[in-house]
């Protein structure tokens, strides 16, 4: 990704409101990646990585957490997306908050 700071602001005034496949897209977008190069560098099929940009599809947890740390996002944002939009899926009226629980165990 470069160097520029990008906020959630930012990618919601391209994108719409930040959801997991909006946050993969704007990733793409910023590395310059067209949809079958990020799909090869993060393991993809071209077709899975349209339809989760597209929000008709929503990585499971693991999944959302093994694409984050392919490209550099952190997991606790890519969970609490792909949770947010099961919910939003879902028509419930919640919102959700992820944070790593870094005590030990």
């Amino acid at each position: 990704m470069s160097t520029k700071t990008v906020t959630t602001k930012d990618i919601e005034k391209i994108y719409g409101p930040l959801t997991f496949g909006n946050l993969l897209k704007a990733h793409r977008e910023a590395d310059g990646l067209t949809q079958v190069q990020m799909a090869k560098k993060i393991k993809l099929s071209k077709q899975a990585l349209n339809d989760i940009e597209n929000g008709r599809k929503t990585p499971s947890l693991s999944r959302a957490v093994a694409l984050a740390k392919k490209m550099g996002i952190l997991p606790e944002l890519a969970v609490e997306l792909a949770l947010q939009d099961q919910i939003n899926r879902e028509k419930l009226k919640m919102h959700i908050k992820v944070s790593s629980d870094d005590r030990a165990a």
